[in-house]
């Protein structure tokens, strides 16, 4: 592994650090709430305050949230190109639903299987910014073994409505795939994974709220009373810096496969001519 190769590695290995204290806070707030839809509000709204505090007073933020603009306006980014944050919801409403039953440890499993699934998807259909690429035996058999995993691991809960928590947390980590694909196309027109984290963020504000707003209307929900202790509300801001990091690891590995693609080293010869260097 190449040296500029370690960054996107290094940078998932401490989102996934990231993810898992971040399950634990969840779940804890979404057991003391008794909502975890609510609970997962609470925690994002903090998140989105940070980030509506730092993004928008820095240049490199201004300027990248300018461009995203421009690139909606003319038609280099679709609608469904922001929609990430929806995915980031369904992620932290999994964490504040499944984490309380099944612990943390088997949520991660279940995640990471989902996540393996959901990055063969996102390869397979060109979402994220590197384009389209092919799915090995290699990677379909660690998706396979990933799944195989979440089945071990959540053995104890495959009956009656412990199935539930078990197979959300897998759809969770799927959607983590679509979200760190399309925020990693967000960060690549931005220059920036800041505007992209502030735009996932108000998206997935949005939606939560858009939720319990039908389920209070339509006479689904009860109120709720948050609970006081501020270390709780702390998952937001990790979130923060786990989608900022994933967005970052996008931006490089994107970056990385323009510079193999374009440097004449690494460039397919033409037939009956031999590589050059530059």
């Amino acid at each position: 592994m190449t040296g500029r190769g370690v960054v996107p590695v290094a940078g998932a290995v401490t989102a996934g650090v990231g993810l898992a204290v971040q399950a634990r806070l969840n779940g804890e707030l979404g057991s003391r709430v008794g909502d975890g839809i609510a609970a997962t509000l609470a925690s994002t709204v903090v998140g989105l305050v940070l980030l509506l505090l730092v993004v928008p007073l820095h240049p490199a933020g201004r300027r990248g949230l300018r461009l995203m603009r421009a690139a909606v306006r003319d038609g280099d980014l679709r609608w469904w190109h922001l929609a990430g944050g929806v995915c980031g919801a369904l992620f932290v409403a999994g964490q504040g639903i499944s984490v309380g039953a099944v612990g943390v440890a088997v949520f991660t499993v279940a995640v990471v299987g989902g996540s393996a699934v959901g990055g063969l998807v996102v390869d397979r259909f060109a979402i994220g910014p590197g384009g389209r690429r092919r799915i090995t035996v290699a990677r379909a058999a660690g998706a396979v073994a990933c799944v195989a995993a979440v089945a071990v691991a959540g053995h104890g809960a495959w009956r009656g409505s412990g199935t539930v928590v078990v197979v959300l947390p897998v759809l969770a980590g799927a959607a983590v795939a679509v979200q760190s694909a399309l925020n990693g196309r967000l960060g690549v027109i931005a220059g920036s994974p800041w505007p992209a984290t502030l735009v996932n963020f108000a998206v997935a504000a949005t939606s939560l709220a858009g939720v319990l707003t039908v389920r209070a209307v339509s006479g689904w929900s009860s109120p709720v009373r948050l609970p006081a202790e501020p270390l709780l509300y702390l998952a937001g801001v990790i979130g923060v810096g786990v989608i900022a990091v994933a967005t970052f690891a996008g931006i490089v590995i994107t970056f990385l496969a323009l510079a193999l693609a374009t440097h004449p080293r690494f460039r397919r010869p033409e037939p009956g001519h031999a590589p050059t260097e530059s």
